[in-house]
C-alpha cells in the first residue's frame, strides 16, 4: 500500500519568495473570481477557462497549474458547504506557494522553479534521505515549508490487537495478551491552561497586540502538546511493530457539541474538555501506523466503560475511577477495562483490513450522555461509518 508523510521545518523567505507568493495569491484569486462567473468548479473544466487568462502572470507554468488546482479544491469545499449553509464568497487571503513540479533537493537545498532555493535543516535531509522516497509536493508559507512525500509500504500481517483508549490525563493502551501500559499526558491540560490564563490576562484595546500575543501563546501551546503526544504515538506504534499488533480505536465524534455554553458546564470546565486533544493523537496514531504498515481499525465507543470485560455485564463505578462487577466480582481501573473492552471488539474484523471494511453498522443512540470520562464523551454522537 502507499503511504503518505509530510515534514515540515521553519524558514524564513526572502523578498523574491514573497513575491511570488503574493502573485500566487493572486493568481488563485482570479481563478475563483472566474470559476464563480463561469459557473465552472471542477479541475479541468477550471483549467480551461483560467489557464489561457493567466498568461500574463510572468511566472513558470507549474505555478499555474498549481494555483489552477488550489482554486479548484476551495470552489468544491465551497459547493458542498452551500448546500447546507449559506457562505461568503471566497477568497485567498494568505500568502503561500504550492507546487508539485520540479522540485528536488541537491546540496542540502530545496530547489524549485523559478531559481527558488530553500536550505533545509539537518532533520528534514535525513528524512528526505531515506530510501524508496517518492516527492509528491511542496508547501511554503512565511513560516514555513511542508514536503509531502510517500512511498510503497508492506502491510503487516497482525496476530493481536492493541486497544486505546484515550483520555484527557492519560493513554491506556491494552492487547490481547492483557498486557496494560499507560501513558500519561496530563502535562498537555497543564500547558493549555497555562497558555489560557495568559491570554486571558490581556486587557489592553489593541488589536495588533493582541493578535501578536495569542500567535505567540499559540504557538507554544501547540508545540509544547504536540512534542508530547508525538512521543507517545511514537511508543504505541513501535510496540504495535514489533508485537505485530493491529491498532484498535473508538471512531470519536461530536464530543465539541457536548461542551457548548448553555449545558450546564462552567466556563473553566469547559475549555479545559474542549482543548482535549484526541483528535490529534488519532492524526498521529494513523499517519504514522501507516507509514509502519499497521493497520488501523475503528469501533463505536459505546459501553466501552461501563461494560465488564470480562462477562460483559454492567459495572458500578467506585472510588478513584475503579470499576465493580456484580456479577463476577472483577475490581478494575475504569481506563484499563475501556482499553480491554476497545481490543476485544477489534477481534471482530481482519487484523489486516482496513477500517472501512472492517466497520460494523450499529444502531445510532439518540441522546448524548454528558460524562467526563473520555469514552462515554461521544456515545450519544457516534456515527456509524468510520472516518475515510
Amino acid at each position: 500500500m502507499l503511504a503518505r508523510k509530510s515534514v515540515t521545518q521553519r524558514f524564513s523567505p526572502d523578498g523574491r519568495i514573497l513575491d511570488l507568493m503574493e502573485v500566487f495569491r493572486r493568481m488563485t484569486n482570479e481563478c475563483i473570481r472566474i470559476g464563480l462567473a463561469e459557473g465552472k468548479t471542477s479541475l479541468k473544466a477550471l483549467s480551461l477557462a483560467c489557464y489561457p487568462k493567466l498568461k500574463d502572470y510572468e511566472v513558470p507554468s507549474a505555478y499555474k497549474l498549481c494555483a489552477i488546482s488550489k482554486a479548484s479544491g476551495i470552489l468544491g469545499r465551497r459547493r458542498r458547504l452551500s448546500r447546507k449553509h449559506h457562505v461568503r464568497v471566497p477568497h485567498c487571503l494568505k500568502l503561500s506557494l504550492t507546487t508539485c513540479y520540479g522540485v528536488k533537493v541537491v546540496d542540502g537545498k530545496l530547489k524549485m522553479l523559478g531559481g527558488v532555493e530553500v536550505s533545509l535543516n539537518a532533520y528534514t535531509q535525513r528524512f528526505l534521505s531515506q530510501p524508496n522516497l517518492e516527492m509528491r509536493s511542496v508547501a511554503l508559507t512565511p513560516e514555513s515549508i511542508s514536503i509531502s512525500v510517500r512511498k510503497q509500504v508492506e502491510r503487516v500481517k497482525c496476530t493481536e490487537m492493541l486497544g486505546i483508549d484515550r483520555n484527557l490525563d492519560n493513554v491506556t493502551v491494552a492487547d490481547t495478551l492483557d498486557q496494560v501500559r499507560r501513558f500519561d499526558i496530563s502535562q498537555t491540560t497543564a500547558i493549555k491552561s497555562r497558555c489560557r490564563r495568559n491570554k486571558r490576562g490581556f486587557r489592553r484595546n489593541d488589536i495588533k497586540v493582541r493578535k501578536r500575543l495569542f500567535t505567540k501563546y499559540g504557538r507554544l501551546e501547540t508545540d509544547g502538546v504536540n512534542s508530547l503526544l508525538h512521543n507517545v504515538s511514537a511508543n504505541i506504534v513501535l510496540q504495535a511493530k514489533l508485537k505485530r499488533q493491529a491498532i484498535v480505536m473508538e471512531d470519536l465524534r461530536g464530543i465539541r457539541k457536548l461542551y457548548r455554553k448553555g449545558n450546564g458546564h462552567g466556563a473553566n470546565y469547559r475549555s479545559q474538555m474542549n482543548a482535549w486533544s484526541y483528535s490529534e493523537l488519532q492524526r498521529q496514531l494513523q499517519y504514522k501506523a501507516d507509514w509502519s504498515g499497521i493497520p488501523v481499525i475503528y469501533v463505536t465507543p459505546r459501553g466501552t466503560s461501563v461494560r465488564c470485560s470480562i462477562c460483559g455485564h454492567r459495572v458500578l463505578p467506585e472510588e478513584s475511577r475503579k470499576l465493580h462487577c456484580a456479577n463476577c466480582g472483577l475490581t478494575i481501573d475504569r481506563d484499563v477495562n475501556a482499553a480491554r473492552n476497545i481490543a476485544v471488539r477489534g477481534l471482530r474484523f481482519k487484523p489486516v483490513g482496513s477500517a472501512g471494511e472492517a466497520m460494523v453498522q450499529e444502531p445510532v443512540r439518540p441522546e448524548a450522555i454528558l460524562k467526563v470520562d473520555a469514552d462515554q464523551l461521544a456515545s450519544g454522537s457516534i456515527q456509524e461509518s468510520p472516518p475515510s
